[in-house]
C-alpha cells in the first residue's frame, strides 16, 4: 500500500503558530538545495538529515493532534512528489487545510506537470527563496518581502491571488 511509502522528515511540531494561521502541525522535511544565506533552518538542507517516516505514521500523528498542517523544511517540494501528494490527499480527506513553504516560485512550479495534482491540494503556497537583504520581521508567516502567500484555490499561473487574513 502506498501509505507505507516514506517521506524524509526532520521533525513534526504540533501546535505551532508561526507557520500559518491558528495552531498547526508543521512537518519539516529534509533536503533543500536553495541554501538561502541567513536561512533559519540550515540543518534541513541535507536530504539525509531526516528520518524516513511512513505516510501512515505521519497521518496518525496529524489525526491525533487534530491541527491543520504546514509543509516546511527544507523544501517540501524536493520530496518525492507522488508520496507528498498521497500525504496531501490524506490530509485533505481528514478535513484539514495545508500550507506549503517552498523556495521555488509558483509560476515555475506550475510548469511541472507532475506537480499539478499536489498544487490542487495545497490551500496556501508561500513561495520564493528567503533573501536576507529583504528580511522583514513585521511580515506574518514569511521571512522576506519577496515571498508571497498565494491562495491556490483562487490562483492560476496567469493570475496570482494573494492570501489575505
Amino acid at each position: 500500500m502506498l501509505r507505507s511509502e516514506t517521506l524524509n522528515v526532520i521533525d513534526i511540531i504540533a501546535g505551532t503558530s508561526v507557520d500559518g494561521p491558528g495552531l498547526r502541525s508543521a512537518i519539516y522535511f529534509a533536503g533543500c538545495d536553495h541554501r538561502c544565506p541567513g536561512c533559519h533552518n540550515p540543518q534541513s538542507w541535507n536530504p539525509d538529515a531526516g528520518t524516513p517516516r511512513t505516510i501512515t505514521s505521519i497521518m496518525d500523528l496529524i489525526d491525533e493532534e487534530g491541527f491543520n498542517v504546514t509543509f516546511s523544511g527544507g523544501d517540501p517540494l524536493q520530496q518525492p512528489v507522488r508520496q507528498l501528494t498521497i500525504l496531501a490527499e490524506a490530509i485533505k480527506k481528514s478535513g484539514k487545510t495545508i500550507w506549503c513553504y517552498t523556495g521555488y516560485r509558483y509560476e515555475d512550479i506550475c510548469r511541472q506537470t507532475e506537480m499539478q495534482p499536489l498544487l490542487k491540494l495545497i490551500d496556501v503556497l508561500v513561495d520564493g527563496p528567503f533573501i536576507a537583504s529583504l528580511r522583514d520581521t513585521s511580515l506574518r508567516f514569511r521571512g522576506s518581502s519577496n515571498q508571497r502567500m498565494i491562495d491556490l484555490s483562487k490562483s492560476t499561473p496567469d493570475n496570482v491571488v494573494l492570501y489575505t487574513e
